[in-house]
């Protein structure tokens, strides 16, 4: 069983087959958090420990009348923490009531174990097939002054050894409150001495790895942008000081959500370490009727006791397996070519057929038309929002484009920003109220662009019925789907006045509902996310769309970097990585085509160039990595992964992956800056998760060695040039 209750103690231990969450009900009334961490068989001896929990406070703390003076909540970890009563920590939830006030005291009324999980709403989640070991409480808590309802659902992987956590708030009263704050997990850890690990960034250097000491106060990571953003995704982890890759606890939380979010920690005066994840409470105000509810984004709670190693292999194949969905999620994607970086709006319908062809001759699978097909766009200054096709730049239409295309032997994609209109716009012109905007205020423009207002139910069918047309009309198996500006001037006209707090979550809100209904609409289209790269690369995008490209900035010494740290949290397969021109357009840097295509491999693999503009040694290498991706995509995509080398504390960077079946084994090894003289830049490879009574082949060389060999002495390495990489590949020996 994943979930278990001592009905005489009232205490709730919610296992996976590494990890315990354990609560028990105080004198039937008060959920009490008892323990999050290493699992716990059975929680009977925890009762005798109860008194020396339910600990006074100091003169300075308040304590519960409920509980005749008892104690304070400011001392024991009440499962979820509420604000306005003895606990003046950050709660996990404030509501304001109808008379202005701000306190709640949630009790417990009942539970429901059930197998399974049971379905959220309008939200990307986490989900179960037949043959999983996944339990789900439904947990009911009520305040009984100003009836509301609290529901707290908790479902365990235990074979994830992942446990997820929504709360739904139901306004059970006559009259009107209003959310100012909720989290979707808050869990008081008594683990002292931690390290903060978070993924920071801007545009073009997204996902690099911070970690820092977890000190008395608080600290917080979010995002206001209106996206999960590229400054701070939506994971969090805290970790022992000596955890590393392989060993020290860790505890990972990450948000199923794509918008503005809040996550950190408040350790307070006795070392207790509160840790919370949920949407960010700046700007956010949700008002519930009389009988209305309101449900939070999923989170994700993942504890590791084999270091940062362990947590992330959890995160890849839950991520993998049970929140990516649809025909994509376990097969090879196409291999495509995309003519942005080749063309950017300078193109015809010749160009095109010219980079398809030899993009054919070299054997990739799909050719991909980026921005500038529709409108009269040939400059990113105009018809965002026009999505019919331009005829003077392609008279045979996107259908006739596309059926050349698929007559040379591809399959055909196409570029759309759904999200977004320019005021210079056919769209813009016939419904200048659709976007997001305050009524007397500036439209402030970013990249020439403003927002849809996908809070609005007849602008999400809208962009329904526009992107249903055009792949409808033509032969169209993926589709790029972009996002390029922040949201700002917040503001919708289809809302009153005191609902303008909801503006920014129902436009994700009507952003799934549009995803949801396409992606169920037209199964066979493999759809990609991007938002100006990696600005929305999280969890609630990958429930419909089974990739994101990651950054555009496709420098693959800085995508060594930004696929390094994105790791910690999202598989390999998730990570869109693209073969792009040297020098790079982005950084101006000059990288070798084979590290180039190194490092793509290990993503989904992809070209950004005109395949005729390169040297016949070039095309060589092309040709070349074609054969090996082939041979290595199911590992790198569908494998384990291991993080060997960091390029965050040496020069060298190296990625394991073995195969479902054990039976291959790839390894990407890269450096980035030569130290010193060629003795002082000699790096050691030492390989996990191998059968250390089998023998392995390494493919490049012949060679072979003993899996004991390969994880216990490793062998040596050296490159000999910045920014060089190898790939080695090896075979088990039957």
């Amino acid at each position: 069983m994943a979930i278990i209750f001592n009905e005489k103690d009232k205490i709730f231990n919610i296992q996976t087959k590494n990890s315990s969450l354990v609560f028990g009900i105080y004198k039937d009334k008060l959920p009490v958090m008892l323990h999050y961490g290493k699992r716990l068989k059975d929680t009977y001896d925890i009762k005798k420990t109860l008194d020396f929990t339910m600990v006074k406070g100091t003169a300075h703390n308040a304590v519960l009348k409920d509980f005749d003076n008892e104690f304070s909540t400011e001392i024991v970890s009440t499962l979820y923490p509420t604000y306005g009563n003895t606990d003046l920590r950050n709660p996990a939830i404030s509501i304001v009531q109808n008379n202005g006030t701000m306190c709640s005291s949630f009790y417990y009324k009942s539970h429901k174990i059930i197998k399974g999980k049971n379905k959220i709403e309008g939200l990307p989640q986490t989900y179960v097939q037949d043959g999983d070991n996944v339990e789900s409480l439904e947990l009911c808590l009520y305040d009984d002054i100003d009836n509301i309802e609290l529901i707290l659902n908790y479902s365990a992987f235990y074979d994830y050894d992942i446990i997820t956590q929504s709360v739904k708030v139901i306004n059970k009263s006559d009259k009107e409150i209003k959310i100012d704050r909720i989290m979707s997990a808050s869990v008081d850890l008594k683990h002292k001495n931690l390290d903060f690990i978070h993924l920071q960034g801007a545009w073009c250097h997204e996902c690099h790895i911070q970690r820092v000491p977890v000190m008395t106060g608080g600290m917080t990571i979010d995002s206001k942008r209106g996206c999960s953003s590229p400054n701070h995704n939506p994971f969090f982890a805290l970790a022992d000081k000596c955890a590393n890759e392989d060993m020290g606890e860790v505890y990972g939380f990450n948000l199923i959500y794509s918008g503005n979010f809040v996550a950190g920690v408040e350790v307070d005066s006795i070392k207790t370490t509160r840790a919370y994840i949920g949407i960010n409470p700046f700007n956010f105000g949700w008002t519930l009727e009389a009988g209305e509810s309101f449900t939070t984004p999923e989170a994700m709670m993942n504890y590791s006791c084999e270091g940062l190693g362990k947590m992330s292999d959890n995160f890849h194949k839950i991520i993998r397996k049970r929140i990516c969905r649809g025909k994509y999620r376990d097969i090879r994607r196409p291999l495509l070519l995309n003519n942005w970086e080749a063309t950017y709006f300078d193109f015809d319908e010749e160009k095109l057929l010219k980079i398809a062809k030899k993009a054919k001759e070299t054997g990739i699978e799909l050719f991909v038309l980026d921005d500038g097909w529709f409108g009269k766009r040939n400059t990113d200054n105009c018809s965002l929002g026009d999505w019919y096709v331009n005829k003077e730049k392609l008279p045979s239409g996107i259908d006739g484009l596309a059926k050349k295309v698929n007559d040379l032997g591809l399959k055909f994609g196409l570029w759309f920003e759904p999200e977004t209109i320019c005021v210079d716009s056919d769209l813009y012109r016939a419904h200048p109220d659709w976007c997001i905007h305050i009524e007397g205020r500036p439209q402030n423009e970013c990249r020439n662009e403003l927002l849809l207002d996908l809070s609005r139910d007849e602008v999400c069918d809208y962009v329904i019925d526009i992107m249903s047309k055009n792949l409808s009309e033509a032969n169209i198996s993926y589709v790029k789907w972009d996002m390029n500006r922040s949201m700002s001037d917040i503001g919708s006209c289809g809302f009153a006045p005191e609902r303008q707090c909801e503006i920014a979550h129902r436009y994700i809100l009507g952003l799934y509902r549009i995803m949801d209904t396409l992606t169920k609409k037209f199964p066979d289209v493999l759809f990609e996310g991007c938002a100006s790269g990696g600005a929305r690369f999280d969890a609630g995008i990958l429930y419909y769309f089974p990739q994101i490209w990651t950054s555009d900035c496709s420098d693959a010494v800085e995508r060594m970097f930004i696929q390094h740290g994105a790791s910690l949290v999202y598989p390999t397969s998730a990570m869109s990585a693209h073969v792009s021109a040297s020098p790079n357009h982005q950084v101006k840097r000059s990288v070798s085509m084979k590290t180039r295509g190194n490092v793509a491999m290990c993503g989904t693999f992809g070209y950004e160039l005109d395949l005729n503009k390169l040297t016949e040694e070039e095309m060589e290498e092309v040709n070349n990595q074609i054969k090996i991706y082939e041979d290595v995509v199911n590992i790198t995509q569908q494998g384990t992964m291991y993080r060997l080398l960091s390029p965050y504390e040496q020069s060298y960077v190296a990625w394991e992956y073995v195969s479902e079946d054990e039976q291959k084994v790839v390894v990407m090894l890269g450096i980035v800056l030569r130290q010193g003289g060629i003795r002082w830049d000699t790096t050691k490879l030492i390989l996990k998760g191998l059968d250390k009574d089998a023998d392995y082949v390494l493919e490049n060389t012949g060679e072979v060695y003993s899996g004991d060999f390969l994880m216990n002495f490793g062998l040596y390495k050296q490159l000999y040039q910045d920014f060089d990489t190898e790939l080695l590949i090896f075979k088990k020996v039957k």
